[in-house]
């Protein structure tokens, strides 16, 4: 049986490469060494786990059930030693690096925008890349260092990804100011249904949602005549429409030209979670930065580090 004192650490690094690129050649220039080297890392490592690990094919080199089986424990053992050999403290002032966030076009607005304003105070050099939503190969990419952070829901969020809960979303009805029921106090449910509504559906061309399941457990429906894909662009047009929309309470606070109203009826609101990679979990500027992004969910007006 090998043992860690006879076993070149460096080897790992080479796995992890050879696993993620799944080609001796790109593996090398990941690497920055020569292929020969890599193919000779290759054997040793062959040799370590007394396994072939890979197989040619005719794309590249497949790994066998073994190294598969290596794949998860082994980025778990290197997220490890990178976070023991960074600094114990974390300076944002002089921090210079890329924030890869991934989220929906509502978390990018509720979320994503004072978070951004806090980030070019307290660490200007950091830069922040915010990437679409893609559950699908979620937990893959931040294990692979493509991605640092996701703005999920409790349902969406994978069982092996640290979770922290931001806030409680609830929906209200907007409408333009100016709007015939924006002169009502408060917003009754025949008048509710009776108005032109607008919905986003993000699957795209669906005319129903939580607020018409709401709706049908009353015995009642509403008249809707927009389906968009995302809710960024619904606050233009409510500005420019006599539709009104039920939307997050966080997309329109603060949007001009808009009024907000209570729901006659009581339609479910969501949580959302801010989610990482135990590979990133104790590192001290990624620690940093899940903090900050909390506590603008919590005053999103007065942005500080906890």
């Amino acid at each position: 049986m090998r043992e860690l004192k006879t076993t070149d650490l460096n080897l790992l690094k080479a796995l992890d490469a050879l696993l993620d690129e799944g080609s001796v050649t790109r593996a090398a220039e990941r690497l920055h060494v020569t292929q020969p080297a890599m193919s000779g890392m290759l054997t040793r490592l062959r040799d370590v786990f007394q396994d072939p690990l890979f197989v040619r094919s005719q794309r590249g080199i497949v790994p066998t059930p073994r190294a598969l089986a290596l794949a998860g424990p082994l980025k778990e053992i290197l997220g490890g030693i990178d976070a023991l050999l960074q600094p114990v403290m974390f300076d944002p002032a002089a921090a210079n690096f890329t924030l890869r966030l991934a989220a929906t076009d509502y978390a990018q607005r509720a979320v994503a925008v004072p978070f951004l304003a806090a980030l070019r105070r307290l660490a200007p050099g950091i830069r922040l890349a915010l990437l679409p939503l893609r559950e699908a190969g979620l937990e893959e990419a931040m294990a692979r260092g493509e991605l640092d952070l996701a703005l999920l829901t409790p349902e969406s969020t994978p069982a092996a990804l640290h979770a922290r809960r931001l806030f409680d979303e609830r929906y209200v009805c907007v409408m333009r100011a100016g709007h015939p029921a924006a002169d009502l106090p408060t917003l009754d449910l025949d008048r509710f249904c009776a108005v032109e509504h607008a919905l986003v559906s993000s699957s795209g061309g669906s005319f129903s949602g939580v607020t018409d399941e709401a709706l049908a457990r009353l015995g009642r429906s509403r008249r809707v005549s927009l389906s968009v894909p995302a809710f960024l662009v619904l606050p233009d047009i409510l500005r420019a429409s006599d539709l009104v929309s039920v939307l997050p309470q966080r997309l329109v606070a603060g949007q001009p030209g808009l009024v907000q109203r209570e729901l006659p009826l009581e339609v479910p609101g969501f949580t959302k979670l801010l989610a990482w990679h135990p590979r990133s979990h104790q590192e001290p500027g990624q620690r940093w930065l899940r903090e900050l992004l909390a506590s603008c969910c919590q005053a999103p007006g007065d942005c500080a580090a906890g």
